[in-house]
């Protein structure tokens, strides 16, 4: 297993899910996932196996040992099976914050999309917070999933803001909601 040198932890468990750091044997379920679910993520076209074996080799792996990494991505287990994958990106190492990415296997979307992200959410809490001391983590989601604001609001987060028509998503101006979660922790 590939390990964070920024992280003394390396393994976030829940009763049997946990998150590691992102492992390369996921790279293709992960590429399946993104595929399948292009229309809310900011990535422009399918992903080829070339690609991601590149961005994989060449993005992916100099995260590991990189002091201050621009994003800490896991691979989300259940029972040691990839059934998912996000982390902390865009992190602003100078204003203690990060973005939130997390997708899971398509297949478990409509019957356990808030069972899922609520997991991820608090194993995620305990990376940002507890280990990397961040300020506030935050998500960026184009208006397609209503659904998740209420998963979010559930897990403390709060809508921190509406950017109107920010994103053009088949055909039309879509507007992207933001939602943050602030620590008290002192610093």
């Amino acid at each position: 297993m590939c390990k964070y040198k920024i992280l003394q932890k390396q393994i976030y468990t829940f009763e049997s899910y946990s998150i590691v750091p992102i492992r390369y044997e996921d790279r293709f379920d992960i590429m399946k996932w993104r595929n399948e679910q292009i229309y809310h993520l900011r990535q422009n076209e399918p992903l080829t196996a070339e690609k991601q074996n590149t961005y994989f080799d060449t993005v992916v792996s100099k995260l590991f040992d990189a002091d201050k990494p621009d994003q800490i991505l896991f691979s989300y287990l259940k029972n040691d099976i990839c059934i998912g994958y996000g982390g902390l990106v865009h992190i602003n190492w100078i204003d203690n914050n990060a973005e939130i990415s997390f997708i899971m296997n398509t297949d478990l979307e409509k019957k356990y999309f808030d069972k899922h992200w609520g997991i991820f959410l608090q194993l995620l809490k305990e990376v940002a917070f507890g280990e990397l001391k961040l300020h506030k983590i935050y998500t960026y989601a184009f208006d397609l999933r209503p659904h998740l604001y209420v998963t979010l609001e559930k897990n403390g987060f709060k809508k921190e803001a509406v950017l109107k028509d920010h994103c053009f998503c088949d055909g039309e101006y879509k507007d992207v909601v933001i939602h943050s979660l602030i620590t008290r922790i002192s610093i």
